[in-house]
């Protein structure tokens, strides 16, 4: 499954479409996403925004073993998608060296 996180923009045709952080972190626990394009700033930061996901997917990573999905960034917030992407490195690199230690 594709997710789509935004609270605007429509998901691109084969996405599904989550307008909150919880929305993509519980599609995330099934196991079932293969990819997640993320938006940071969505109208509510008491809801949370896309930085959310990436925080919660770094400390699933370490303390559950997931694998993560292929994720990217749509947002138009220049700042936040750094930081976003920077989260993203992290991801994958704590995927990498729990894959290479702790298989």
């Amino acid at each position: 499954m594709k997710v789509f996180l935004d609270d605007t923009r429509p998901a691109p045709a084969g996405w599904k479409l989550a307008r909150w952080p919880q929305e993509v972190i519980g599609l995330l626990m099934t196991g079932a996403v293969t990819d997640v394009s993320l938006d940071h700033d969505l109208g509510d930061d008491k809801r949370g925004t896309g930085y959310d996901v990436i925080t919660w997917l770094e400390k699933a990573v370490v303390e559950y073993g997931l694998v993560p999905p292929v994720i990217n960034v749509h947002s138009a917030n220049m700042p936040a998608k750094k930081r976003m992407e920077r989260g993203i490195k992290s991801i994958n690199h704590l995927y990498q060296f729990r894959s290479r230690y702790h298989s």
